[in-house]
């Protein structure tokens, strides 16, 4: 599986990528916001890397919060990878998830290939993506993940979990999971 990349920039349009590196040029499919934060003839991408039955794909962000919001929406169902590039184009991280926060259809709506059905599920199944969000810049995207899918397995709701999450300093998964447990039994 291939999670990151770096290399010369040897073609560039506004979705795409052609990054040359190890004697292989790579096409890697980008957001507007990553385009955006380009300069220069190298780059250093992370990396979400699709494979299906007719293709193999490459995904680049720039940053780790962009990755891990493209990673959330294309398993939740209707959303593939095109659309969640549409959303990754139009909001950054943190601007999706003020916008989950806020419960706004509306403005979900705005973004092309998303209608109203589909805005709907999405605010549904990422609802706490900015609690989640928080966590991983304070502890690392997987120590985050971890410690939300510990929770849940425990029987715990997606949106309690988001929330205390949100509120611990933890960083390591475990020390995460165990300040969580304490806040989640006074709620």
């Amino acid at each position: 599986m291939i999670v990151g990349i770096e290399g010369e920039i040897v073609h560039k349009e506004p979705t795409l990528l052609h990054v040359k590196t190890g004697g292989l040029t790579y096409e890697v499919f980008i957001s507007l916001q990553t385009y955006g934060v380009l300069s220069g003839a190298t780059v250093r991408l992370h990396v979400s890397h699709i494979i299906r039955e007719d293709a193999q794909q490459l995904y680049g962000f720039a940053e780790k919060g962009e990755k891990l919001l493209f990673e959330r929406l294309i398993k939740i169902s209707g959303v593939g990878p095109k659309v969640a590039l549409s959303i990754c184009s139009t909001f950054s991280a943190a601007q999706f998830a003020s916008v989950i926060a806020a419960n706004d259809l509306n403005l979900l709506k705005r973004v092309p290939g998303i209608g109203p059905k589909s805005a709907g599920r999405i605010l549904v199944e990422l609802s706490g993506f900015d609690a989640l969000l928080g966590a991983s810049a304070a502890g690392g995207s997987s120590a985050g993940n971890e410690a939300m899918m510990a929770l849940e397995s425990l029987g715990f709701k997606k949106e309690q979990v988001a929330k205390v999450l949100a509120a611990c300093s933890a960083t390591e998964t475990p020390a995460l999971v165990k300040e969580a447990l304490k806040k989640l039994q006074t709620l």
